[in-house]
């Protein structure tokens, strides 16, 4: 199994560098492709305009329209996120006009899955709006393969993650939860440097075909059901440099956790969850306070399934 990542580690991995713009531009004309960029957004309004401008001035120009359209899907923001995308030249989305038969979950997988019914890209890329000193370059890298790569089908970002000026401190769910347990379980993924990384893109095809978990175990989920469903060769990754975000609090990363080895568990057995909760503890003025929180327990099924994108798709 070493011997198989290595070999797609030199074969499946590259720099953003390694793609001028010029040639992914060539490629997507010869090959008629629409390209969508998705930022699901709750409350950012401090990021996501200069996330927007960027993708709409350097990916979306006369001289270089490599990006068709540019989404914010907005899950019920309180703050002007909605009005500062809108002025940057993003077409926003509220999450509960999309499928307003199907009332909306809380999460970031949900608003991922709904998403597909917003766009028409054939090439699907998704960006955290969270991001700060954003460049092009990622969403310019991720794309990359999938424009000069038939073979290639999904390809995630890797990149260093500073915490508190430290580099490679940053991901800790992903060092303490998620590596070891694509190691253990899924060994074919062990290359990936940022496994729960939000910046990857993807064919359609393949995104239709796949269930969405609507919380934070969305990128974990779908990156080892796009394993079993078009297999190792068809993954790939770029290097897109250094990431700098929010980071959240030991609490929300309990959470997400939990989340992500939820997701884990139930795509090794499938088995019912006798405790589908994650119990925290607080100080409060006369100790220790424990908070029961729900995991997130609900997958979306493959988008192919639900009759409006059918409808739509066939429109």
């Amino acid at each position: 199994m070493l011997e198989e990542v290595e070999r797609w580690l030199a074969h499946r991995s590259w720099s953003a560098a390694d793609r001028p713009l010029e040639r992914l531009l060539a490629a997507k004309h010869s090959q008629a492709s629409r390209v969508s960029v998705v930022m699901p957004a709750l409350n950012e309004e401090a990021t996501v305009g200069d996330i927007a401008h960027t993708v709409r001035t350097r990916l979306m120009s006369d001289t270089m329209p490599l990006v068709d359209e540019l989404v914010v899907l907005d899950s019920g923001s309180t703050d002007r996120t909605a009005e500062v995308a809108a002025k940057a030249g993003a077409t926003v989305v509220h999450r509960d006009e999309i499928l307003p038969r199907l009332p909306a979950l809380p999460g970031k997988g949900e608003v991922l899955w709904r998403s597909l019914l917003a766009t028409s890209g054939d090439i699907v890329c998704f960006i955290d709006a969270d991001l700060r000193e954003f460049d092009a370059r990622f969403v310019s890298g991720i794309i990359g393969p999938l424009l000069t790569e038939p073979e290639v089908q999904l390809v995630k970002g890797m990149y260093d993650r500073p915490l508190a000026g430290a580099a490679g401190q940053g991901g800790r769910v992903t060092e303490l939860v998620a590596r070891p347990l694509l190691n253990l379980h899924w060994p074919q993924l062990a290359g990936f440097v940022q496994p729960l990384g939000g910046e990857y893109a993807a064919r359609r095809t393949l995104l239709e075909r796949l269930p969405f978990p609507v919380g934070y175990g969305v990128e974990l989920g779908l990156l080892v059901d796009a394993l079993h469903t078009v297999g190792l060769d068809a993954l790939a990754q770029v290097d897109l440099g250094v990431r700098k975000h929010r980071h959240q609090d030991g609490q929300a990363l309990g959470r997400m956790a939990a989340t992500i080895y939820r997701t884990a568990q139930l795509r090794l057995a499938r088995g019912h969850l006798v405790r589908p909760h994650l119990t925290q503890f607080e100080r409060g003025t006369s100790g220790f306070v424990p908070r029961t929180v729900p995991v997130d327990a609900e997958e979306r099924p493959p988008i192919v399934e639900i009759p409006e994108y059918a409808e739509r798709r066939a429109a």
